[in-house]
């Protein structure tokens, strides 16, 4: 039987879900034009007030937010409330050292922990569960909110966080946890760890587990389901709307609701601008209708993908966002972590490399690797062994403390990576995604 946290919303009919958004909507663009002047000159541009906003209709009015504004007005310029009534914040890892900081007020951190609720009950959890939350805590956004939507659903929380996967497998037996909540990689490696401790799907209590924070293929899916013995959903979220919890799959596992009710989605052509039609492959836009701290208002995600409103077997009403197929920018997901070849430039040049390099992608064991071939130059250049690994561990600490994550650096001759008459090949992603 499909269940729902907060049903007379999630079910609620298209006319009643317009309702909600128009009413949200007119007041939110207000709140934005009167507390943020940043958003509010962009609308002057553009020659819009909020007397032009009637409805969600208007909607194509107002102007996009980019990741690029997150950055020139980083850390206080998008902030809708006075500081005193935020009390919290979350981050990214950012571009070239620029993060991206959201804010939160305690009405928005209730708002998200709902969201992360609904779809921890639309994979079936109840206030009978134990839901492991095995997602980093502290400034990425997986731990927390679905820390928070366990509370609210009343599940028994373990806040075991990223890593010591042994441990991991221990809790999961000893307390029972029936949930299991994580990037789909690092779900996949603790089946593989399972394996080699001779473990099985019947050795384990875990019913369901809740995977985002990077893309993954039906393949994987399959894969982890077989290998955990469970039903694997998708989430979706991102830092600057708050974090996971924006839409999430439910029983029918096609398609991920949205909460229509605090988000509105657009599909927009990426290189116009122009809404497209329901059921058209475009860009994302998002506008957070009720955020109070951090109201962000027709924000470009990037992700490439279509939404549906047919029917959904699970009762809920909810337009459905498919799987995203790709970007439009150059940032690659590695380990749940956002990556730019940008930055990656940024600690080589700091370094005195040219920037001639390649990115190389992969997966083993079902977790991402990086490697980072790096061209010397003339100068630089010797047959030392010794010399050269002192130079690949100096990159290999300067590119963690850049990402937050491990990559292996190989130093090359000069001239050994193949050149292009067109834009460089910088990235090799070789995973099946």
């Amino acid at each position: 039987m499909e269940r729902y946290y907060q049903e007379e919303i999630e079910c609620a009919s298209r006319e009643t879900i317009k309702a909600i958004q128009d009413e949200k909507l007119v007041k939110q663009v207000r709140h934005v034009w009167e507390n943020v002047p940043y958003y509010r000159k962009k609308m002057e541009e553009k020659g819009v007030t909020p007397d032009d906003i009637h409805s969600s209709d208007d909607l194509y009015k107002l102007p996009f937010l980019s990741k690029a504004d997150l950055r020139e007005a980083y850390p206080y310029g998008l902030v809708g409330v006075p500081l005193k009534d935020c009390v919290r914040i979350q981050s990214t890892s950012g571009t070239t050292g620029k993060r991206v900081v959201a804010f939160y007020t305690q009405h928005d951190i209730d708002l998200w922990e709902d969201c992360c609720a609904r779809a921890i009950t639309a994979a079936g959890g109840t206030n009978e569960d134990v839901c492991q939350v095995s997602y980093g805590y502290g400034l990425f956004t997986g731990g927390p909110g679905l820390n928070g939507g366990s509370h609210k659903v009343g599940c028994l929380t373990i806040p075991t966080s990223s890593g010591n996967t042994d441990r991991q497998i221990m809790f999961i037996r000893d307390l029972n946890a029936t949930i299991l909540c994580c990037t789909p990689s690092y779900a996949a490696y603790l089946g593989e760890r399972m394996k080699e401790m001779g473990l099985g799907p019947d050795d384990i209590p875990l019913k369901a587990g809740i995977f985002g924070a990077e893309a993954w293929s039906e393949e994987m899916r399959q894969d982890i389901q077989k290998t955990l013995g469970i039903k694997a959903y998708d989430i979706y979220g991102l830092t600057e709307l708050s974090g996971p919890g924006v839409s999430f799959e439910c029983s029918a596992q096609s398609g991920m609701h949205i909460n229509e009710d605090h988000f509105i989605a657009e599909i927009i052509d990426p290189d116009t601008g122009e809404v497209l039609p329901e059921g058209s492959e475009g860009e994302l836009v998002f506008t957070s209708v009720d955020k109070e701290a951090f109201p962000l208002l027709r924000y470009r995600t990037r992700d490439i993908c279509s939404l549906t409103r047919e029917k959904c077997s699970c009762g809920r009403t909810h337009v459905r966002m498919m799987k995203p197929k790709g970007r439009t920018d150059d940032m690659l997901i590695i380990r749940g972590v956002n990556v730019f070849p940008s930055q990656i430039e940024t600690v080589l040049i700091n370094h005195g490399y040219a920037a001639n390099y390649q990115i190389i992608v992969g997966r083993v064991n079902n977790t991402d690797t990086l490697d980072v071939q790096v061209e010397m130059t003339p100068e630089m250049f010797t047959d030392n062994m010794g010399e050269i690994a002192e130079r690949q561990k100096q990159l290999v600490d300067g590119l963690k403390s850049m990402l937050g994550i491990k990559a292996k650096v190989s130093l090359v001759a000069p001239k050994t990576i193949a050149r292009s008459e067109g834009k460089a090949v910088r990235v090799i992603d070789n995973r099946k995604i």
